[in-house]
């Protein structure tokens, strides 16, 4: 699988790559981050928030599970990290193939259900305000997205 890497020395420019994912993004995407307690997923995910044209306030979901906000595309940020079998009660395929873009933290806790295609982000600590974006696009769709993204 091919990888792409993205390094961001502050905060300021995780938004930034966000932005500029979420400018590519359409309803039905599926993005799922990965990346220990702290690695910068919720800052990440208020970043695409931004770029999806949303203005609320977005933090985790941790204890709700999953959070729903209104812009120009609905995103879908969803932390299943305390989800057991219950998660195929919650019908995330709906969300998946929904109108609206799906972010996933702590996605191998419901591997199975997720889509095929789809782009995983794996987030890395490197220092206080340096973080590591690993891109692994499954699929045509997401491959493309990445590589649109290492042409700016």
């Amino acid at each position: 699988m091919e990888t792409f890497e993205h390094k961001t020395e502050n905060e300021s420019e995780t938004w930034e790559l966000a932005h500029q994912i979420a400018s590519k993004l359409k309803p039905g995407d599926v993005l799922t981050l990965e990346g220990d307690l702290g690695a910068g997923k919720t800052t990440f995910t208020k970043g695409i928030a931004k770029g999806l044209g949303i203005n609320q306030v977005v933090n985790s979901p941790t204890f709700t599970i999953i959070k729903e906000y209104q812009g120009d595309i609905p995103l879908y940020h969803m932390d299943v990290y305390r989800l057991d079998d219950e998660s195929e009660e919650l019908g995330l395929e709906e969300y998946f193939e929904g109108d609206g873009v799906s972010v996933i933290e702590w996605p191998t806790r419901i591997t199975e259900q997720l889509p095929e295609e789809r782009l995983d982000i794996q987030v890395a600590y490197r220092s206080e305000h340096e973080r590591s974006f690993i891109l692994m696009p499954r699929g045509d769709r997401y491959i493309e997205l990445c590589k649109e993204l290492e042409k700016k």
